[in-house]
């Protein structure tokens, strides 16, 4: 948390305040007072079910990687159909976090989160039953509509719910969910891997996509959407249940109505003003670096990987479900250094150790992983660059993408951000295969390996220090003309 204090009124904004999301609020609190028991309950409960949208959402990201071999081996598709059929859930995700936006606003956070746990629920089933690879992208495309509008919504609803002095941890409990989400998917396809069915890899999913949905429905609206839409009675009704103070009560819907008077007018700055195009430009920059970091090549790929290390089925799917709880762990060493190093330091460090980790991986490829001990130590660090990108990279561009876009534009300028990491995600997801088969495994890692090193250079010249930086003065620094890494100085 960073607190900013103005007089004698405490606020708070959370420095994770959308770690995958394209439009989080977070309504400041101006109280000392405190919430009553039950209504602190309440408020848990309803954002650790929120929450648990993250956890779709790893499930739909891990749930492929297991299958893959299998439904190459039963279909009898090539390694480019593979691809098309990982990167439908990337497509379908775009385009679902781009009609996430008027869906949040017209129909609400709720019903927005309902209607993607519906299309998860439909898109695993569909999978599972799917009759040829045509079926399975289509289906695939489904989930990435499904998981487009929950990365949208899940975050920006648990920011407007969530009380002030559980808001950060609420955020950062949707990311850690999306770790725990993409681990069980591994162990599962792991379970699944001794007989080969990925009907049931895919499908099973679709029993907690089910039991997320039953519990959506009994989450309350957003008060800040009912104050929005004018439904000043309901929301009060939502926050009183919330917090469970009528002071906190008036104050949080006073601060929200005063928020709602700063009309988010992000297209037209983006053609006015060079600034705020400048924003926009440096959170583009930032999601393309995260993606081409080469996380999500292992998130996908990670069995085909083992296996050209000279792992059998059983071994790849294990040390699959290492590098999931190897994800999970580190994404903790985020959470807490994120306010204590700093931005930049974390992400020079991270960018460092990818560096290294795939540059070791691409070099034992081309020397030969046959030995035992070869092989092991390859796998060793492939998961130092996992450690290195979910302690770095993962967490902290989103937070930085929040971060740097001033309030009139921070709809707009998070939401470019958020589409091209989708859109860089997908590109991904359908040409690491092609790399390996055209340049060979050595120099596909080397490839990243580089990449990485070039972020390296560009988070020195163009990314800002932020810790400990009030929003306003970003906003007030950006604008003025300060150089991109200057504007949190």
């Amino acid at each position: 948390m960073r607190w900013e204090e103005d007089e004698d009124i405490r606020t708070t904004q959370p420095t994770g305040e959308s770690f995958m999301s394209a439009n989080t609020y977070s309504p400041p609190v101006t109280t000392h007072a405190h919430a009553k028991p039950h209504a602190k309950a309440t408020a848990i409960f309803t954002c650790v079910l929120a929450a648990l949208a993250g956890l779709m959402f790893g499930l739909d990201i891990g749930v492929i990687s297991g299958a893959t071999q299998f439904i190459q081996h039963d279909f009898g598709v090539s390694d480019h159909q593979i691809e098309w059929i990982v990167s439908g859930m990337m497509f379908g995700a775009a385009v679902g976090a781009l009609a996430a936006g008027w869906m949040s606003s017209a129909l609400g956070r709720k019903r927005s989160l309902i209607l993607g746990a519906v299309l998860f629920v439909a898109g695993s089933l569909l999978c599972g039953f799917a009759w040829s690879p045509e079926t399975l992208i289509a289906a695939r495309v489904v989930l990435g509509l499904a998981i487009g509008i929950a990365t949208f919504t899940a975050p920006l609803y648990l920011a407007e719910v969530a009380p002030e002095y559980i808001r950060g941890a609420m955020i950062s409990l949707y990311q850690l969910m999306i770790t725990i989400g993409i681990l069980v998917a591994f162990l599962s396809d792991t379970a699944f891997s001794y007989n080969g069915n990925w009907r049931w890899m895919l499908g099973i999913i679709a029993i907690p996509g089910a039991l997320f949905l039953f519990g959506v429905m009994f989450l309350p609206d957003s008060p800040r959407w009912l104050l929005m839409k004018q439904r000043d009675a309901e929301a009060l009704d939502v926050l009183q249940r919330l917090r469970g103070n009528p002071e906190i009560v008036e104050r949080e819907a006073n601060d929200i109505r005063e928020q709602l008077r700063t009309p988010q007018r992000g297209w037209h700055l983006f053609q006015e003003n060079s600034n705020f195009r400048r924003s926009v430009g440096l959170g583009i920059l930032l999601q393309l670096m995260q993606q081409f970091t080469g996380m999500n090549v292992v998130m996908y790929y990670a069995p085909r990987i083992f296996k050209d290390m000279g792992y059998d089925t059983s071994a790849q799917m294990w040390f699959t479900a290492i590098v999931g709880l190897t994800n999970v762990l580190a994404t903790f060493i985020a959470i807490g250094l994120i306010d204590r190093w700093g931005r930049k330091p974390i992400l020079y460090t991270g960018f460092t150790v990818m560096t290294i980790g795939l540059g070791v991986v691409g070099f034992m490829m081309g020397t030969g992983t046959t030995a035992h001990g070869a092989q092991l130590f390859t796998v060793g660090m492939l998961l130092v660059f996992i450690v290195g990108f979910a302690m770095s990279a993962g967490p902290l561009i989103w937070t930085l993408c929040s971060e740097v876009q001033p309030l009139k534009g921070r709809d707009f300028g998070i939401g470019c951000s958020t589409m091209t990491n989708w859109i860089a995600n997908m590109i991904v997801g359908f040409t690491f295969l092609s790399l390996l088969n055209s340049i060979g495994h050595t120099a596909t890692f080397y490839l990243y390996a580089a990449l990485n090193a070039v972020f390296i250079v560009l988070t020195f010249w163009l990314v800002p220090e932020t810790k400990g930086i009030t929003l306003e003065q970003i906003e007030r620094n950006l604008m003025s003309g300060k150089r991109l890494r200057d504007i949190g100085n």
